[in-house]
């Protein structure tokens, strides 16, 4: 059994589908402002670590688009939570270049042990509208194959996610027996 902390029950039923003993635990954590995805999971791991005395992961991501320099990045939630996706299109109105890409990195952690990063990516492009039911976030917004991620089932998108990436890499390295 493995922890994902997290209160994201979007993202927790992504990882699920992928690695079927996970439980989520909401017990929270400090997400430090950081230049990256990693210092992010990793100053968080080791706050987890304090907390459980059990494995865990956490996972960071983010929206990188070219037009704005890799903006949100890794302030991605909080650029959602304030602007949501109705403010990003705004920033991207008139915009040619829409090229765009989500980056995951979950962060396993448990007792006596250094952490382990798992990474995925997904190239894409921003839409000019919303479409799709599906999924949470910036998913009616980011174009794969000229579909949204809100347009796909979650068995299509965790065929093709940043977040299905980096949780299969973290799988194949737990079924290996963590060497």
């Amino acid at each position: 059994m493995i922890y994902f902390v997290t209160g994201n029950g979007g993202k927790f039923v992504e990882a699920r589908a992928i690695i079927d003993d996970l439980l989520q635990r909401n017990i929270g954590y400090t997400e430090v402002q950081a230049d990256s995805l990693e210092e992010v999971a990793a100053f968080g791991i080791a706050e987890v670590m304090r907390k459980l005395a059990s494995p865990a992961i956490i996972e960071d991501a983010g929206l990188f688009i070219d037009h704005l320099r890799g903006f949100p990045g890794v302030y991605s939630a909080y650029v959602f939570d304030t602007i949501g996706n109705r403010g990003t299109l705004k920033l991207m109105a008139d915009v040619e270049n829409r090229r765009a890409v989500f980056r995951s990195v979950v962060c396993y952690g448990e007792p006596g042990m250094e952490p382990r990063f798992f990474r995925g990516e997904m190239e894409g492009r921003i839409g000019y509208a919303p479409r799709g039911e599906g999924g949470f976030g910036y998913d009616p917004i980011f174009e794969v194959e000229e579909r949204t991620l809100g347009e796909m089932s979650l068995e299509e998108k965790n065929r093709i996610s940043h977040r299905a990436r980096s949780m299969m890499a973290l799988k194949e390295w737990l079924d290996r027996g963590r060497p």
